[in-house]
């Protein structure tokens, strides 16, 4: 395919994704703000399946998981995911439903987007101050386990390009560690096919692997923090890293 064909595909899609914003951010806000957390939020998700959806229809973006039978039932647990683009941010918070991801509060205060987002209770912290950031990823993210609601994070806390890796932040082995949850390890390549970078989307399947529980009993943030890191570095690694 042409970049010519690729770059209209992409402008098509974020067209239709802008749409999307604007369309379940108003009506979530009018119609939904005032409901209980599992009804709006699964609103919300609903704008994040029609995302993933659209990307699939007009750039070709398809999707595999492997491993969804990993995910514990009937219990909330920390899933650490690779943050390689923003496909993975709209997929897992559908998939892990229900899950609060963890996020910088600027997002929170963007137009429209920003309105929607809030209806799913995310937990926003300050990424400019380290110290009350990690007090606010601990408190409400034990809080969130012991509601019964499972607590999405990315580890890394920005987009790195496949073949590259962040540093772990351990925010979310503490959580674990703190409500005696385990952790869900997620690896993935939708920056092959989605760069964080770049414009065009590229078609292809991208593969999602849903590791095994990691239990928190017994150990410490440290030590729970890197099996999970292993893991999911060394599952990325074994993925194909082109279209």
């Amino acid at each position: 395919m042409t970049i010519l064909f690729l770059g209209l595909r992409a402008t098509i899609f974020y067209i239709g994704y802008a749409l999307l914003v604007i369309f379940f951010s108003t009506t979530g806000v009018v119609f939904f703000s005032l409901l209980p957390y599992k009804i709006r939020s699964n609103y919300i998700f609903l704008w994040n399946r029609c995302t993933v959806l659209w990307a699939r229809i007009i750039c070709g973006l398809k999707f595999e998981v492997i491993g969804k039978e990993n995910l514990p039932q009937g219990q909330a647990y920390v899933a650490l995911a690779k943050h390689q683009s923003q496909w993975e941010t709209f997929f897992l918070q559908y998939f892990l439903a229900p899950a609060k991801i963890v996020l910088k509060k600027e997002l929170l205060k963007m137009p429209v987007f920003g309105w929607g987002l809030k209806l799913t209770d995310p937990i926003a912290i300050d990424r400019g101050n380290p110290k009350k950031a990690l007090k606010d990823i601990q408190q409400q993210g034990v809080a969130s386990i012991e509601s019964g609601i499972s607590v999405l994070i990315f580890p890394e806390g920005t987009r790195m390009n496949p073949g590259t890796q962040g540093k772990y932040a351990r925010g979310g082995a503490n959580i674990a560690v703190g409500s005696g949850a385990a952790i869900v390890p997620i690896a993935h390549n939708a920056g092959v096919f989605w760069p964080a970078d770049k414009f065009i989307k590229k078609p292809g399947t991208i593969t999602v692997v849903i590791g095994k529980p990691i239990e928190s009993e017994g150990t410490n943030s440290r030590e729970l923090n890197e099996l999970a890191e292993n893991w999911i570095e060394e599952t990325v690694a074994s993925l194909p890293m082109k279209p």
